[in-house]
């Protein structure tokens, strides 16, 4: 009894095993990255997001105040932060901080970088669980194996304090519930969708208050699964899922409200006033039909493009993106999957409403999304000519990555089949009783094994792709993220030694490493306002310059020029790396 039970769930134990080794493989980057208390990211992002969980972990707070922005202009705050009347917060989304700064709560602010590895490691149960609805047990099988170390997932995975992961991880699970909420039931057991749709409730909620601007995409994508599946969800499953999404971004709109004085409004700028833009426009409707100017509608479409689109809108250079980003830098996994859309279309005539679902949905948020960000530039590497794992597209791109996966799995069994002519027809019945026999005089194995063979090759041949790709195959792989972090830990040592506890240090780049142990100040010695300001600043306490390294002649020429009428001097203190060198501003 026991081995036929493990015979029917033997996929179990595989997948289960699968997400342990990815946690821990993951987790290893992060653990020895941040030995002896170096708790520092590679983005201004990261470094916020972690900051903040850790603060609303030990004192339920998401604001900290710097009582020298009151005399210094709100200009004391690293990157990816604000200061408002001398509180500094976080500019980003809340979901990520109110999330894992809960979670620290209760086991500790230890896990807090970790946090990311684990629900990783779920979304791997997860997606096998919703690829298994849609597209059968086996197909989930192999898009597992490929999603475990699919380059962007783990890499993001590692370097933990981003969005991405965490937002595609929920919004698997919400999916996944979602699909088991309209599935049809025995009366007496309707109950249970009850339940289904306040889980997928919740965690769509959650979804959303991870990475809000993804609404963009997300929105039509659930509209057209609520479209298809109308009559099935109901009113009151509606009501439920609605509920439950609005429970799970309260605590946001409550925080909103606290930092920013207003529930729909974050730390961005931009998004705020397109916010504002869209509900004037939106209220100014009913009263312009009143008046019959129904040529207004026009100016509303052209403020919505204006402002929803803010990054732009140029499809040219998004399809250039596109090519860099998702053919070009992952191309196995776009050829496969590419051909098993093709494949599919093949059997269009059997399509089930699940089918019809699924496409519509990638190819709609696959538009989306490559036309929204794709129509921005991103540099987060230095070299803006570099295509690289580290630069947003690749996190933004994750659904349409994702999208493709069981698609490729797709492929690839149906190749197997082809190839060892497996179809249901009389011509290729005798094709493989004449396999059969040629098997069996060369003592081969059976064609479920081959078939299965070939799955697995395949599938290890991406498996040693995927992770040098993580490893070196990119000058942002997790080998070169160690070497950084390794001489990062050397300069933060040399800063923080020769600087005092309470200075303030005036950077571009440094933020990441030396917050919070010492106050930032994001800018350099060109504007003439900002050098008023750390003149009056230096009469409270220490303050820095850390920049490339400047020569004799650029110190005299600031001092006799730029310094001459604040009282105040720039001297060198300390060479801290190669190019970079620490100097102190003082009075005269």
């Amino acid at each position: 009894m026991a081995f036929n039970y493990l015979k029917k769930y033997w996929h179990w134990p595989v997948i289960i095993l699968l997400a342990a080794c990815f946690f821990v493989g993951t987790s290893s980057y992060i653990y020895f990255t941040q030995k002896n208390n170096f708790v520092k990211f590679s983005s201004p992002d990261e470094t916020a997001n972690y900051n903040f969980a850790k603060l609303y972990a030990e004192t339920g707070n998401l604001q900290i105040l710097e009582k020298y922005n009151l005399v210094a202009g709100d200009i004391i705050h690293p990157r990816s932060m604000r200061s408002d009347l001398g509180y500094v917060k976080p500019v980003s989304f809340l979901g990520i901080i109110i999330i894992y700064g809960k979670i620290a709560s209760i086991f500790g602010i230890k896990i807090i970088p970790y946090l990311t590895p684990l629900f990783g490691a779920i979304g791997i149960i997860f997606f096998y669980l919703l690829i298994k609805k849609l597209f059968g047990a086996k197909n989930a099988l192999i898009s597992s194996f490929i999603f475990a170390v699919f380059p962007p997932f783990m890499y993001y995975s590692a370097r933990s304090m981003f969005h991405n992961i965490l937002f595609m991880v929920l919004l698997i699970i919400g999916l996944y519930f979602s699909i088991l909420l309209v599935q049809k039931r025995e009366n007496k057991r309707e109950y249970i969708n009850y339940l289904f749709a306040a889980i997928a409730g919740l965690f769509i909620g959650l979804t959303i208050i991870t990475r809000t601007s993804e609404l963009i995409w997300l929105l039509p994508a659930l509209l057209i699964l609520w479209i298809f599946n109308i009559k099935r969800i109901g009113f009151v499953k509606l009501i439920i899922f609605l509920t439950f999404v609005f429970f799970a971004i309260l605590p946001v709109i409550y925080w909103n409200d606290v930092l920013y004085s207003s529930p729909l409004k974050g730390g961005y700028t931009e998004m705020n006033q397109a916010v504002t833009n869209i509900s004037q426009a939106s209220l100014s409707i009913p009263k312009e039909f009143i008046k019959g100017k129904f040529n207004y509608l026009v100016d509303l479409i052209k403020v919505l493009k204006r402002n929803i689109f803010y990054f732009g809108l140029k499809p040219m250079q998004a399809w250039k993106m596109a090519q860099n980003y998702i053919i070009l830098m992952f191309p196995w996994l776009f050829i496969l999957g590419v051909s098993g859309f093709i494949a599919s279309l093949f059997r269009i005539n059997k399509w089930k409403k699940k089918d019809w679902q699924y496409f519509l949905i990638l190819i709609t948020i696959s538009i989306i999304l490559i036309i929204y960000y794709g129509s921005w530039n991103f540099h987060d590497n230095p070299d803006p000519t570099k295509t690289t794992i580290g630069n947003s597209y690749t996190r933004y791109w994750l659904p349409v990555y994702f999208g493709l996966i069981p698609l490729a799995s797709y492929f690839l069994i149906e190749l197997g089949k082809t190839i060892f002519f497996l179809k249901d027809n009389d011509v290729i019945k005798l094709k493989n009783k004449f396999l059969n026999f040629i098997l069996k005089i060369l003592r081969l194995p059976n064609r479920d094994f081959l078939i299965n063979s070939l799955l697995i090759v395949s599938t290890l041949f991406i498996y040693y792709y995927s992770i040098s790709f993580i490893l070196h195959g990119s000058e942002e792989g997790l080998i070169y993220s160690y070497e950084t972090q390794r001489l990062a830990k050397i300069e933060q040592n040399k800063l923080l030694n020769s600087t005092e506890n309470n200075s303030a240090i005036i950077t571009f780049y440094a933020d990441k490493i030396i917050f919070p142990e010492r106050k930032i100040i994001i800018g350099n010695l060109n504007d003439p306002e900002m050098n008023k300001i750390y003149a009056k600043l230096s009469d409270y306490l220490p303050v820095y310059y850390y920049h490339f390294s400047l020569t004799g002649e650029d110190i005299e020429y600031l001092n006799n020029t730029k310094f001459r009428d604040l009282n105040i001097q720039i001297k060198k203190i300390a060479r801290i790396t190669k190019d970079f060198t620490l100097y102190k501003i003082i009075k005269k």
